[in-house]
């Protein structure tokens, strides 16, 4: 938007702020639902409606039928590298939200990974603020240049999972602002973003430990005041709990609705006094200016189409990170394939996605198997072995055991009883329940055939009582009510259940006597997710199956990791170890045959004890929707496995700086200060199992020379570089920085810069890096300001941040 124009809307906006009243000035500051505001047909305004998440837009509707694109986790994106494929990403990102009629995509999140088991980790792009400032900045400057507006979350230290709503963060002045507000910074003051979303912990900063949406400090002098953020600030959901502490701390829009203390309380305490008009005129203007920019008061602008499955299988195969490939199996020859075996919970079970709020129901998923399947000749034979059970909770009821067509039926009972109505629940969910429900009853008959002992059973939250053909087979109360909706329980509910023992086929009826929950924002609904698992071989048998698979197979693919239950939102991890006896697998498959690739599909690190046992590991992350597509482009040579780590990979439970982020007190200390996660280590020398920054590719890379050049605002070092591998690929070209002097202390090294070249073999180019001026800065506590220590600097250039080419001193900007 030009000047002119952005002067033209503010014009417009002053003259519809002059002609509502109070009362319309409150209710557009408010949700009229779970995912939208309020409009105002006065001023032909419509309601603006925002979508989760970092992954995809999941849509509005909340519906298991509303499908969308399913993306590779953010952090997936942040292992290319690649700022022009996060670039045409945002544009696929507008395209969905779009199609989902969203105005506001709640994304991304630029929080940092300071702990490798935190649960939102996959949502993440990386433990390094440069990094994520890079990669999102490209992603939000391509999401808004199309008119739908992106979300800049968790403003600010939303970095554990653990009593996210209660704990208060410590961070020293320099590591917040250095570190965790870096990405932040980026967003608002370079890329211009347009909603900020505050987050449900506290922080310590300037004497005041308060909420973030009630932080004045934080949202008004920080954010509008300093950075000049001309955007909303957007609660988290949720979050807001009181009426003047947040309205006059800065916050902008209480979400979700109805309800919530502004819609209830804001037009009396502007009444009596306690929040000026004036402030909430400022609300109401940054509110009409997002409708301006997302086309609210208007049409929207027209969003370029994307071929959405061509984006998604080349981003799943880019972001594949070779860890080793001792044998060179990557890639391999589809005709030279004559029999295969696919092994490992993660290869029967498609796990593509985390949990929470960046759960998508895909439009459609491409396993593994059809991938590989559709990759080989037709006469390559695959075997498939799952290798043992890895999930914590049983698997969904196969439909298709239902004896009655349709969804099963939940009678709704009033307070003494009586059935007062009866509703199918598809997808595990019945929500909007009327208020003459007082709790809820499952019933199913489900058809079981296979002899031996079956488990039956319900994921619910709330108090519940499970039986089984009128036998009652567990019952207990899993606490519920606002916090049942935060901590992602409801998503991914446990089981409670029992076994039911069949000689012959026949019919068997589920019933679970339910709690209605009621959660601000989210109405009055029952949960319960039909779960079953039927007899089969045990753990032993399962991987002796899978050896004997391997050693009758040309090559093995073992796929381990963890999955939706394990990663996300809501709760944080209690180690870093694969679920079950996953690493026992790999260690007896790869033993049975050498010719073993072992795929790690995981989100956030896991430990890999068998990594110098085997020969290849490869590491896919959350691939979203085309996963398998994604997987056979690698293994068969279509798409290099261009990725390089965006977080260190530890070797051990004992290495990591920080461990977890559990509260102590009500309080999580940032006692590292700068050192987060690779600086950590540099910091104690530790050797990782994996540094940050390393990725193999398939091909290999010499590098030739460098030159630096230095202005008043940057600092450009032209890296040569050749192809002397047999393949085409990419090289991340890193550029690190190290300060010798007094002063403030320093990490051992930080990352300044990187560049994404690309050249066939025997080619030779030159990867420009642009290092600005606030690499070399440190954030001085005294004087409030940016300064750039007196010292020697060091300019290292390398592979990762352990694999160093090239060392310079270089002249600071």
């Amino acid at each position: 938007m030009t000047a002119p124009e952005a002067a033209t809307v503010e014009s417009t906006i002053n003259h519809q702020l002059a002609g509502l009243s109070l009362a319309d000035k409150v209710r557009i500051l408010t949700g009229s639902g779970p995912w939208t505001l309020h409009p105002l047909p006065s001023i032909k305004l419509r309601p603006i409606a925002m979508g989760d998440g970092p992954a995809g837009i999941r849509g509005v509707t909340d519906q298991p039928t509303e499908t969308g694109a399913s993306f590779p986790s953010p952090t997936a994106l942040a292992a290319t590298w690649d700022l022009n494929l996060a670039t045409r990403l945002g544009g696929l990102f507008a395209a969905e939200a779009r199609r989902h009629n969203v105005d506001v995509v709640l994304a991304p999140v630029v929080n940092l990974q300071r702990t490798p088991v935190g649960g939102r980790h996959f949502e993440c792009f990386s433990e390094d603020p440069y990094l994520t400032g890079a990669v999102s900045g490209a992603l939000v400057t391509a999401i808004q240049a199309t008119g739908v507006a992106a979300c800049a979350k968790h403003f600010i230290a939303n970095d554990s999972e653990t009593a996210r709503t209660e704990y208060v963060a410590h961070i020293d002045e320099r590591a917040l602002r250095e570190v965790y507000l870096a990405p932040f910074e980026t967003l608002v003051t370079e890329c211009g973003v347009w909603t900020v979303m505050a987050a449900y912990n506290g922080l310590l900063l300037g004497g005041d430990d308060s909420s973030a949406t009630e932080h004045h400090g934080l949202l008004t002098g920080l954010l509008k005041e300093e950075w000049g953020f001309d955007g909303a600030v957007i609660s988290d959901w949720t979050a807001a709990n009181t009426t003047a502490r947040t309205a006059n701390a800065g916050l902008d829009v209480v979400m979700p609705g109805p309800g919530g203390p502004w819609e209830l309380s804001l037009h009396k305490a502007v009444l009596q006094g306690e929040v000026a008009e004036e402030v909430v005129d400022d609300k109401v203007r940054r509110i009409l200016r997002l409708a301006h920019r997302v086309g609210a008061v208007g049409d929207p602008a027209p969003v370029d189409s994307v071929d959405t499955r061509a984006l998604l299988r080349e981003l799943g195969a880019r972001s594949t990170v070779v860890l080793k490939d001792d044998r060179e199996l990557i890639p391999r020859r589809a005709a030279d394939v004559k029999r295969l075996a696919l092994i490992g919970p993660n290869a029967v079970d498609t796990f593509f996605q985390g949990g929470g709020s960046a759960h998508v129901n895909p439009d459609h998923l491409v396993t593994p198997h059809q991938g590989l399947r559709a990759a080989l000749p037709g006469d390559t034979v695959i075997t498939v072995c799952r290798g043992g059970y890895a999930r914590p909770h049983e698997p969904d009821l196969d439909p298709a055991r239902l004896v009655e067509t349709g969804a099963p039926m939940l009678d709704l009972l009033d307070g003494s009883g009586e059935v007062v109505d009866s509703i199918p629940i598809g997808g595990g969910w019945a929500r909007g329940l009327g208020a003459d429900a007082a709790s809820a009853r499952l019933r199913a008959r489900i058809h079981l055939s296979e002899p031996g002992r079956h488990w039956l059973g319900v994921g619910t939250v709330g108090t519940f009582t499970v039986r089984i053909d009128g036998r009652t087979v567990a019952d207990g109360d899993v606490p519920a009510g606002h916090d049942v909706v935060l901590d992602s329980s409801v998503n991914a509910p446990p089981s409670h259940g029992g076994y039911v023992e069949i000689t012959e086929p026949r019919d068997v009826l589920l019933e679970a006597d339910l709690q209605i929950i009621e959660a601000w924002g989210h109405g009055r609904f029952a949960r319960a997710v039909m779960r079953h698992r039927e007899p089969g071989a045990d753990i032993d048998q399962e991987i002796a199956e899978a050896v004997e698979a391997a050693v009758a197979a040309d090559v093995a693919v073992v796929m381990v990791g963890t999955n939706s239950e394990i990663e996300s939102e809501g709760f944080d991890r209690p180690d870093l170890d694969l679920p079950g006896r996953q690493d026992e697998l790999i260690r007896q498959v790869c033993r049975a045959n050498p010719n073993t690739i072992v795929v790690v599909n995981a989100g956030a690190p896991v430990l890999l004890p068998w990594l110098d046992e085997v020969s290849t590991v490869i590491w896919t992350w959350f691939p979203g929707q085309e996963c398998g597509d994604a997987l056979a482009d690698v293994l068969f040579g279509r798409t290099e496995p261009s990725g390089r780590l965006p977080w260190t990979l530890p070797a051990s439970h004992q290495q990591v700086p920080i461990p977890n982020a559990i509260p102590v007190d009500g309080v999580v200390d940032y006692r590292e200060g700068i050192h987060i996660g690779y600086r950590g280590y540099l910091k104690d020398d530790l050797v990782p199992a994996a540094p940050f920054g390393h990725g193999m590719g398939w091909t290999r890379w010499n590098y030739d020379d460098i030159d630096i050049h230095t202005s008043d605002t940057e600092v450009t070092a032209s890296v040569t570089v050749s192809n002397v591998g047999p393949r085409h690929g990419h090289e991340t070209v890193q550029a690190y920085l190290e300060f010798h002097g007094d002063g403030p202390e320093r990490p051992a090294r930080w990352l300044a810069g990187f560049a994404v070249v690309d050249a066939a073999p025997g080619e030779t180019t030159t990867a420009s890096i642009r290092i600005p001026a606030r690499a070399f800065q440190v954030w001085d506590p005294d004087s409030a300001g940016w300064q750039t220590p007196s010292g020697t600097y060091v300019l290292q250039v390398g592979r990762s941040v352990s694999d160093i080419r090239f060392t310079r001193d270089t002249p600071h900007p």
